[in-house]
């Protein structure tokens, strides 16, 4: 069944049409993720289908009672008129149980009181029935999960909305719509605030999820764990794709396949009949000629106005229904009219624009590329990190994995030689040419054009440059756009564009994959996967990762760990672990090798450097508290399935000891947590 259907959906602006004839349906548990090139309109149709804006055309109908959620891209506003704490904004999804909840207190402090009768024993009975069905045992648990999920410490759910950023709300949001369990879940793009971690709790979250998921994302790594329908929307439609997103990919290449070689064979007997009629127009076979003439008009309209289908539903329906279908006129036209709009038929799948990108790498360099010892990596007063005696040979692919925060663009500004180890060495092999892509493209001038810009960084001149910018499709006046004006992604071109100039033999790349369309990343990905040079790819694209990584430098409590193989078996690494420890979310480093323990804190309290020996030390300690929050975890858990069974059974002096051992656990925790974070924080 439907919660879903929209038909015929079109959205125009003015005169322009941003898209037509939209018909689409979501199943009561469909996973459904939405796909297609930037500016086509997703956005736009998940508002239109979250009922926050209307279509031009079309219609949207919903089950009754259905319940729809909505997640925008960026959600600053959210909250505007909310002053209370993170954890009070999640309360209020609960408040119905929440009176149900002192209602149940009330008639306990009753019944211990001995005013308890058969008619308030009943209705108590009743209300923990139903109390128990709707999750009142659970929902302070399910906040602490979702909050703890979604990258919110016990630090933060105090912290007022309105002191949020804007990715902060976003997430809070998020957090919130998790909680209220909406039939059909809206999301857009809502992996673009949350760290690796967060993504992998989300993707579990969703996978156990009661109701209907539409879902925007250019994380295809994500789509492969949560979608299990793809739809691709063009501009004049949604072609619906079964399986998660590599699937999807495998049948599109194959649909494309099937559909060119149906095309060239349409050709090819377009042609036959034509020629066929040009030798006996005027002959004794005239009448013959002249009635393919017109079954062969018919046969080209129809494929203007409706593609290869078309030409099917003529063969299948006949003439006369298949135009009015159409909405075209009967085709009448003359040998060279017919020959004309032959000419003028193109594949049914018509190229996208992509990237032509080749990076060179001409300068072959040593076998060792990099090599650091002992090296502890942050800023005066701020450790984040230590990494020691880690090295990367000639042609390895490496990826660069952790944290917001933890210090990954710190480490590449560092082998760039920007910033000096606050401990240590790092090193670069002899004739290593690197060639730098940073997330933030710093180094353009706002003010520059995109042709200034270019030419300024490359040394050429603006006719080659005109011609070098055209194969990242900057075109025409694209050139005299001021960089200011540029996108996120159009940026990224840019510098990609610098990049590929420059023959560099090592690669340094941070979030290369931002702000691109899935077939933009798709390029890079092929480009990087033929680059003959090393790569160190810092990145959240757990896609791109995965097929271009081939050891997985990961940063976890200030510590640099090393698996030498592809991110997917990291991850399976750390399954079998957690397997064989009994513990559900696997030990912290996953069981991946040791590179080195790091520092977490800077020098005392006068700021002086700590040694070597003191920096481990603290390492060893954060690695302990760590292991305390994750004990006391576990055992928070166990409580709260006490208390939810003392509740059952109504047995109020155990629920009482239960309360007070959770209150103690709680404390201990948020003491393992401080001790954590002191030990990462500024000593400085």
């Amino acid at each position: 069944m439907s919660i879903l259907r929209a038909t015929q959906l079109g959205r125009s602006f003015g005169d322009f049409d941003l898209f037509g004839g939209i018909t689409c349906s979501v199943p009561g548990d469909g996973r459904i993720g939405l796909v297609g090139p930037n500016g086509v309109g997703k956005t736009t149709l998940l508002t239109i289908l979250a009922g926050l804006a209307s279509p031009t055309t079309g219609s949207v109908h919903r089950a009754r009672g259905a319940r729809v959620g909505y997640l925008p891209q960026e959600a600053a506003d959210a909250f505007a008129d909310h002053g209370g704490t993170v954890y009070a904004e999640m309360l209020q999804v609960f408040e119905d149980l929440r009176v149900d909840e002192a209602r149940l207190r009330d008639m306990e402090e009753a019944i211990s009181g001995g005013e308890a009768d058969d008619e308030l024993l009943a209705r108590y009975g009743n209300l923990q029935s139903r109390f128990e069905h709707a999750g009142g045992y659970d929902y302070p648990l399910r906040i602490r999960q979702v909050l703890t999920g979604l990258g919110f410490g016990p630090d933060a759910w105090e912290t007022p909305v309105a002191h949020l950023s804007g990715g902060q709300k976003t997430r809070a949001l998020l957090a919130r719509l998790l909680l209220e369990r909406p039939d059909l879940l809206i999301l857009d793009e809502p992996t673009n605030h949350l760290d690796v971690e967060a993504v992998e709790w989300l993707e579990g979250t969703l996978g156990a999820w009661p109701g209907a998921i539409l879902v925007v994302s250019h994380d295809r790594y994500f789509l492969d764990r949560v979608a299990n329908t793809v739809w691709e929307m063009s501009a004049t439609g949604i072609e619906t794709y079964r399986g998660n997103y590599s699937a999807y990919v495998q049948q599109r290449q194959e649909r494309w396949a099937r559909r060119q070689a149906e095309h060239e064979a349409m050709m090819a007997r377009f042609a036959k009949e034509l020629d066929f009629i040009r030798r006996n127009i005027a002959g004794q076979r005239v009448q013959m000629a002249k009635g393919r003439l017109s079954r062969l008009s018919r046969e080209v309209e129809a494929v203007h106005a409706g593609g290869l289908e078309a030409l099917g539903a003529i063969q299948s329906q006949g003439w006369l229904q298949a135009t009015d279908a159409l909405d075209m006129e009967r085709a009448s036209m003359n040998v060279s009219e017919v020959g004309r709009r032959i000419g003028e038929l193109r594949p049914p799948v018509p190229e996208r624009p992509e990237i032509r990108l080749r990076l060179k790498s001409d300068v072959r360099g040593g076998d060792l590329v990099l090599r650091t010892r002992g090296a502890v990596i942050g800023y005066p007063g701020r450790l984040l990190f230590a990494a020691d005696d880690i090295t990367l040979e000639r042609r390895a692919r490496a990826a660069l994995i952790g944290g917001n925060g933890t210090g990954k663009t710190t480490f590449l500004r560092t082998i760039m030689g920007e910033l000096a180890p606050l401990a240590g060495d790092v090193a670069v092999g002899g004739g290593v040419r690197i060639g730098y892509f940073a997330q933030t493209q710093a180094a353009l001038d706002a003010d520059d054009t995109v042709l200034g810009a270019f030419s300024r960084h490359t040394g050429l001149l603006p006719a080659e440059a005109r011609g070098r910018l055209a194969a990242f499709l900057f075109r025409g006046d694209d050139v005299d756009k001021r960089v200011a004006a540029l996108s996120g992604g159009e940026r990224g071109r840019l510098a990609l564009a610098i990049l590929a100039h420059h023959d560099a033999n090592f690669l340094l790349l941070d979030e290369p994959t931002n702000h691109l369309d899935i077939p933009s990343q798709e390029v890079l990905e092929a480009v990087l996967a033929d680059y003959p040079g090393t790569v160190l790819v810092v990145s959240h694209d757990r896609y791109l990762v995965d097929r271009l990584a081939t050891q997985v430098w990961e940063l976890r409590a200030g510590r640099l760990v090393v698996f030498p193989g592809r991110y997917a078996a990291m991850l399976e690494a750390r399954r079998a672990e957690a397997a064989a420890t009994g513990r559900a979310d696997g030990p912290r480093d996953g069981g991946l090798r040791r590179v080195d323990g790091a520092a977490t804190t800077a020098g005392g309290a006068n700021g002086a450097r700590p040694s070597k020996n003191e920096l481990r030390r603290r390492a060893e300690r954060a690695a302990e508290a760590e292991g305390r929050i994750a004990a006391l975890e576990g055992e928070m858990a166990a409580l709260e399935a006490a208390l939810q069974r003392a509740g059952e059974a109504g047995d109020h002096a155990e629920m009482r000891t239960l309360t007070d051992a959770h209150a103690r656990a709680r404390a201990a925790i948020d003491a393992a947590y401080a001790e954590w974070e002191a030990l990462s924080a500024d000593a400085g």
